[in-house]
């Protein structure tokens, strides 16, 4: 079975495939010329493009008007910290394409802005040293809308609880999509969704620790190789009814200690994921009012696949599989049912799709399916 296929789906056919979307119209016009039979909705295993305006984000990011992004705007290129920042920045650039590696010297701030695509290039990275905890961090999303994070890799310098920033954070955002990514050693952690921030999807990404963890931090953690975190704390109750997360064919691999996700407030869907860190402690974390369909998806050598906190609403485990794991893999309650439809693979599958998709595994802003 093909594992990776590039593809975005005809306007008629979203509401029964997987759209992973930002294929551009060169991108479409090459696909075709190598392939001039592609287009061929009846398989999900064939390779289809169209233009960019006919892609769709899957998931909870599909809702609420759904999130394109940038679109078709036209792309400024960035090499450089100062050019990076600038077009971040600027609320007249809609679609920023980073090539290269890029060091981080100041945290980065998109902030206020609505409809914008950060993409990268084949092998864009973007790389922060510093541990501190003013000075973590790569980037801090806040109070935007539709917005689309597609290819990167966010590079941190290691795990060390100074109660500093996570690689990436969602802040008080509607309507994202964070797809084909890489998120390791972040400080604080990877990737952090909090403050009423909704309608978000990660799909195809990776989540890792690459770099041992540095002891003896302020924040009392030797090893705070927390990966993402939903909901910043149980009294943040503005965000009942908001933190309505979808997580697609994501990777928690290995280094990942525990938060894969830890989860407050939101309806959160895994499904047709991958967990096989043995550093774990737990995996999914259930505390307040969280509410998690966990749905097809593949556990191996990790502790604790489900941890039942306190004050969480539901969380339901169906089709899930489970190899050499310990403690455990029940849920408890019925958890919400999806407003959207993803078709998803078989259990059988899941592993080797993820393994060779999730992450940084794509040419640039093109779209990706099942």
């Amino acid at each position: 079975m093909k594992t990776k296929i590039k593809v975005a789906l005809f306007t008629v056919a979203l509401s029964s495939a997987f759209a992973l979307a930002g294929c551009g119209q060169e991108d479409a016009k090459s696909e075709l010329k190598e392939n001039p039979n592609a287009i061929n909705l009846g398989s999900l295993e064939t390779n289809a493009v169209v233009p960019l305006a006919s892609c769709a984000a899957p998931g909870w990011a599909s809702q609420n008007g759904g999130t394109t992004g940038g679109g078709t705007a036209a792309e400024t290129t960035v090499t450089t910290y100062a050019q990076l920042k600038a077009a971040i920045e600027n609320t007249a650039v809609k679609v920023v394409k980073i090539t290269g590696t890029i060091t981080i010297t100041t945290r980065l701030s998109l902030q206020d802005q609505t409809g914008k695509t950060i993409y990268g290039a084949s092998g864009a990275k973007l790389v922060s040293t510093d541990q501190t905890a003013s000075g973590s961090g790569i980037i801090n999303i806040k109070r935007c809308n539709n917005i689309v994070v597609r290819n990167l890799i966010f590079e941190g310098p290691g795990a060390y609880d100074t109660d500093g920033w996570d690689n990436a954070i969602l802040d008080d955002c509607r309507n994202v999509w964070i797809d084909h990514c890489e998120f390791r050693d972040g400080v604080d952690g990877n990737f952090d969704i909090k403050n009423k921030s909704d309608f978000v999807t990660v799909s195809y990404t990776k989540f890792h620790y690459l770099k041992a963890p540095k002891p003896g931090g302020s924040g009392g953690t030797d090893d705070h190789r927390f990966s993402n975190l939903i909901g910043s704390s149980d009294g943040a109750t503005a965000d009942a009814g908001k933190l309505n997360v979808t997580f697609v064919r994501c990777w928690w691999a290995p280094g990942c200690k525990e938060r894969m996700p830890r989860v407050r407030f939101g309806k959160i869907h895994i499904i047709n994921s991958y967990f096989n860190s043995s550093a774990s402690n737990k995996c999914i974390a259930a505390g307040v009012q969280a509410n998690i369909f966990v749905d097809r998806n593949v556990f191996e050598n990790v502790k604790e696949p489900i941890n039942l906190m306190s004050g969480f609403t539901a969380v339901t485990q169906t089709g899930s599989t489970f190899t050499n794991v310990t403690g455990n893999t029940a849920g408890s309650g019925t958890a919400f049912t999806p407003p959207y439809t993803i078709p998803g693979l078989s259990v059988s599958a899941v592993k080797a799709d993820v393994t060779a998709n999730a992450g940084a595994t794509l040419g640039g802003n093109i779209c990706n399916t099942l």
